[in-house]
């Protein structure tokens, strides 16, 4: 039986491109909820909620940690999807993320470096190509994106799972915790697309607590096991 989907995103000034967004997620899978956690003070909730999107309104603004967790708990159907709000990621790969959780997984993350992206400065690729080898290193995760944020989680999975929201580098931690507690985890790759706006992303800070979540992992579950990880390949285009 085919699993329901929730598609889940945080926005803060978001209003050029949420309506692009969410028309695209109607399109790939027309019977999905979205939920938003909206921090602006355009007309991001606007424009998302005329799309038929459930608003969750955070302001001020508490952070990407705390949007993401009321965003997450939010979410009612079988399988959670969590993408960003400015275009950057494909909706049209949203099925088949869906379709490997439907297969077992329990955790697919969409990875932007299977191969270099236009849309990333070489300095960023680097520094996320030198978090997964931390990654796999320490915690025996052979991803390559630890940073992303497109990925599909098992809800039943998910509403069990204890994180910290606070802080940057949340990804990092729902990537890493559910791998050491035993998840079955998947990976594709995605094409990655300029966004539309303007980043907001402090990105020395963002440096110092990715390695500081990959460290303090090192507490939780056990290194993981070769059988709990499989890379697909390549995933959606648009």
């Amino acid at each position: 039986m085919p699993l329901s989907t929730s598609v889940v995103m945080i926005s803060k000034n978001e209003e050029r491109a949420v309506g692009d967004v969410i028309a695209g997620i109607r399109r790939a899978v027309p019977d999905a909820e979205i939920v938003l956690c909206d921090s602006s003070t355009d007309r991001t909730a606007e424009i998302a909620e005329a799309g038929g999107a459930r608003v969750i309104r955070q302001v001020p603004p508490r952070g990407y940690g705390p949007a993401m967790e009321a965003a997450l708990r939010a979410a009612t159907r079988d399988v959670i999807v969590t993408m960003d709000c400015d275009g950057t990621y494909p909706a049209d790969a949203i099925p088949g993320l869906v379709g490997l959780v439907e297969q077992g997984f329990d955790l697919v993350n969409a990875s932007r470096l299977w191969q270099r992206p236009e849309a990333m400065p070489l300095a960023n690729f680097l520094a996320n190509a030198t978090f997964a080898l931390t990654t796999r290193l320490l915690h025996g995760l052979p991803v390559t994106d630890v940073h992303s944020g497109m990925r599909a989680y098992r809800r039943s999975k998910l509403c069990e799972l204890a994180f910290d929201p606070h802080g940057p580098a949340l990804p990092v931690e729902l990537l890493i915790k559910p791998a050491r507690e035993g998840w079955r985890v998947a990976e594709i790759g995605i094409d990655y697309h300029e966004r539309v706006g303007v980043t907001t992303l402090d990105r020395f800070r963002s440096t110092v607590w990715t390695f500081r979540r990959i460290g303090r992992l090192l507490g939780t579950g056990r290194r993981v096991r070769a059988n709990q990880f499989e890379r697909i390949g390549r995933g959606g285009t648009t």
